[in-house]
């Protein structure tokens, strides 16, 4: 009667018990971390890429009436940038654009680009116009003919 079965009991001693883990395994984190990484880096080419598209000519115009007189920004084919008819330089044109705006603050800007003259630096100048404090800026385009 004073017997034990004595196989669960040398079961019980003789293993150890490990320790609970302290560290997370991070590597199955860096493997998909690394895919979508290479996932992203394939992809993010293809979203910039844009759409060549013939854009279309108007028809239609924005006439002004009598009592506005816009200010009129002309970039000729070399560059330069006029104010009415006078040409200047960035600087001088931010400044006088400044004290336009504190004469007259819902002035309209027209900005008259040379076909020729790069998109860039008619943005530029746009850029320089808005810099002064100005919103209403506006592209002067050439009508379609009528054919």
């Amino acid at each position: 009667m004073g017997m034990q079965i004595s196989g669960r009991k040398g079961m019980r001693g003789s293993r150890r018990r490990k320790p609970p883990m302290n560290e997370i395994n991070v590597t199955p984190f860096v493997d998909v971390m690394l895919v979508l990484l290479i996932v992203f880096m394939v992809t993010a080419p293809l979203l910039t890429v844009g759409i060549p598209v013939e854009l279309p000519e108007t028809k239609a115009s924005d006439t002004l009436s009598d009592d506005q007189a816009p200010l009129v920004i002309t970039v000729q084919e070399d560059g330069t940038v006029s104010l009415q008819k006078k040409p200047m330089d960035a600087d001088i044109l931010v400044a006088r654009l400044k004290a336009i705006i504190i004469e007259n603050p819902a002035v309209e800007v027209y900005v008259r680009g040379d076909r020729d003259v790069s998109y860039g630096m008619v943005i530029g100048v746009m850029d320089m116009i808005k810099s002064s404090g100005i919103s209403q800026v506006k592209l002067v385009t050439k009508l379609a003919d009528e054919s």
